[in-house]
């Protein structure tokens, strides 16, 4: 393979080889090689349905069709192809799961062919909501986004009667309690709080539409004045686990596990499954300058909530059908994430060189 010269700096014998990978397995990619293509915001979703264009959407088809990413780049180590646009706006759809959504944004992150270094990273999917904080088709802008896979668990049946429930801390005695023994500092991730401040100023009055479906389901939770009501955008902190989790005592949980890893201001609102593997990611690739960590925005919209309404039992709340198959919040991640993303591309000339919030 002949040497190319590459205008990222391969101090790093891993970056190197991993460089001589792609191209080797790409031949096309050496003629861009030597330039990578500036990114200005990378759109991050995490799951579709079927085609990414034409059919029932998920949360990456209304990126491709709405803004227009016309141009596939493929992508063979991820789970979708990579498209983008001639503004500067370039799609990813991970995949579902912190595995394949750390695994997708490492190999995109040391893909040759772009440079990531000022893009901007917009995480927008859909997501369980606690019905105490939001209502359906509501959108959260992070501030904090916590791993809930990384502790001790024990059966339900086996729980102390002392304890809550059955769940707590690597290197703890007892569920939320601070861990004095081992662990990993991979569960917290505090992110840019001036930049979600940011975002959520931009995009507080945008109208969030609302539907006669997501209306009717909502009307069961009585007794929760922000589930009753209609959709709307709001600051709210993210909790990441692969294990699809449900009910009250969980719900619980996530809102003390929320406080203990990210501190009392923390305010645990959405949960989904795939945050903290891209956070992880994401933070590995900015040791390296290969993206920019302070430059990350993360919005989930609800799709459904985390807990049964009253009268109804956590079985059937969990495997119940979203209220028109989570349509409003896949509506509601696209609108008011690219209220943000077009701020962004046509404000380029300022908020490139300097970070938005500066």
């Amino acid at each position: 393979m002949p040497i190319l010269k590459l205008s990222r700096s391969c101090s790093s014998w891993l970056y190197c080889l991993w460089v001589g990978f792609i191209v080797a397995t790409n031949p096309s990619l050496a003629a861009t090689a030597a330039k990578p293509i500036a990114v200005k915001v990378v759109v991050v979703t995490m799951f579709e349905n079927g085609n990414v264009t034409g059919d029932a959407p998920g949360e990456f088809q209304f990126w491709v069709e709405r803004e227009k990413l016309n141009r596939i780049f493929p992508f063979p180590l991820g789970e979708y192809e990579l498209r983008m646009n001639s503004d500067g706006v370039l799609g990813i759809c991970t995949g579902g799961g912190i595995t394949n959504a750390a695994t997708s944004i490492m190999a995109l992150g040391l893909d040759p062919r772009f440079d990531l270094s000022k893009a901007y990273w917009l995480i927008a999917g859909i997501a369980g909501g606690d019905p105490n904080d939001v209502s359906l088709g509501t959108a959260a802008w992070a501030r904090h986004v916590v791993d809930g896979h990384l502790l001790y668990e024990i059966d339900a049946r086996e729980i102390p009667a002392d304890w809550p429930y059955g769940l707590l801390p690597l290197g703890a005695k007892k569920p939320n309690d601070k861990a004095d023994g081992w662990t990993v500092d991979t569960i917290e991730f505090p992110l840019n709080a001036a930049l979600a401040e940011w975002a959520y100023a931009l995009t507080k009055d945008h109208p969030v539409a609302d539907s006669p479906g997501i209306a009717a389901f909502r009307k069961q939770f009585v007794g929760y004045p922000n589930a009753l009501r209609p959709p709307f955008v709001t600051l709210g902190d993210d909790l990441a686990s692969s294990t699809y989790w449900h009910g009250e005592r969980m719900n619980q949980w996530a809102n003390d596990w929320m406080k203990l890893q990210a501190g009392p201001q923390s305010n645990f609102m959405m949960t989904n499954m795939e945050d903290s593997g891209t956070m992880t990611a994401l933070r590995r690739l900015s040791r390296r300058g290969l993206v920019d960590f302070k430059r990350v925005l993360v919005l989930r919209t609800a799709s459904n909530y985390t807990t049964p309404p009253p009268g109804k039992d956590a079985a059937w709340s969990t495997t119940a059908e979203y209220p028109e198959q989570g349509r409003p919040a896949l509506e509601a991640a696209f609108q008011v994430g690219d209220r943000v993303v077009q701020k962004l591309v046509e404000g380029w000339s300022t908020y490139g060189p300097v970070l938005v919030t500066q």
